[in-house]
C-alpha cells in the first residue's frame, strides 16, 4: 500500500501520552482514543483493541472515470465510551506532487459495532450525503475485513453500488486499509489505500 509513513521510527515519540481532544467537564464519560485514559474498554470490543487510536498518513484515490491516482493525506480516530462499540472519525485531504496540502477532501463517521457471535457491524455516513452498512468479522488478531449489506444515498449524491473494505496492522504497527468500490456505473474495482502512523494513543 502507498505511504510514506513506514514505521516506529517515524511515530510521534509521545504517542502513549497522546489523545483525541476531550472534554472532561462533560456530564457523561467522554470518547477515548488512547486505553491509558477514560472507561475500561467492554470485553465485547477486545477483539478491536488494536484500532483504538489516532493514526494519520497518506494514501492513494483512483475513480473509475477521472484519471488518477491522486495522493491524499488522512486521520483515522478509533475511540470509546466504554460501551460495545467504537466511534470512528476520517478526515481526508487532497495532496499536491510535492506534498503540499491542496484543500480539505472526504469525511466519514460512524461505529464499530462487534457482537457476540464475532459479527462485525459497521455504519458509516459520508460527507457526500452516503451511509452504508457493513458486515465482516475478523480474520485474525489484527485485520478486520468487511462488505457492504446497504447502501443509502441522498437525491444530490454520486452513485454507489457497493464496497468492499479490509484493514491490517502491518510491519512496524502501521494501519494499513483498501478499499473496493462499486460506483459510477463501474463494477468493484479498488478505489482507495492508504497506511497510517499511529500518532496518539
Amino acid at each position: 500500500m502507498p505511504g510514506t509513513i513506514t514505521g516506529p521510527a517515524n511515530a510521534a515519540p509521545d504517542s502513549p501520552r497522546r489523545n483525541r481532544p476531550r472534554f472532561d467537564d462533560l456530564p457523561i464519560p467522554d470518547d477515548t482514543a488512547n486505553l491509558r485514559e477514560g472507561p475500561d474498554l467492554h470485553e465485547q470490543c477486545l477483539g478491536l483493541l488494536p484500532l483504538i487510536g489516532v493514526w494519520r498518513g497518506t494514501g492513494e484515490v483512483v475513480y473509475p472515470t477521472i484519471d488518477g491516482p491522486f495522493t491524499f493525506g488522512q486521520q483515522l480516530v478509533f475511540a470509546h465510551d466504554g460501551r460495545p462499540f467504537l466511534s470512528y472519525e476520517a478526515k481526508a485531504w487532497l495532496l499536491g506532487p510535492d506534498g503540499e496540502v491542496i484543500r480539505p477532501a472526504a469525511r466519514e463517521t460512524g461505529f464499530w459495532r462487534p457482537q457476540p457471535d464475532g459479527v462485525l457491524e459497521v455504519l458509516i455516513t459520508h460527507a457526500t450525503g452516503i451511509s452504508e452498512i457493513y458486515y465482516g468479522r475478523a480474520r485474525n488478531l489484527t485485520s478486520w475485513e468487511i462488505e457492504t449489506d446497504a447502501v443509502v444515498r441522498t437525491a444530490t449524491a454520486k452513485e454507489v453500488g457497493g464496497s468492499h473494505r479490509l484493514y491490517g496492522l502491518v510491519e512496524g504497527g502501521d494501519l494499513a486499509y483498501v478499499d473496493e468500490r462499486a460506483m459510477m456505473g463501474q463494477p468493484m474495482q479498488p478505489h482507495l489505500s492508504a497506511r497510517l502512523n499511529r500518532i496518539a494513543g
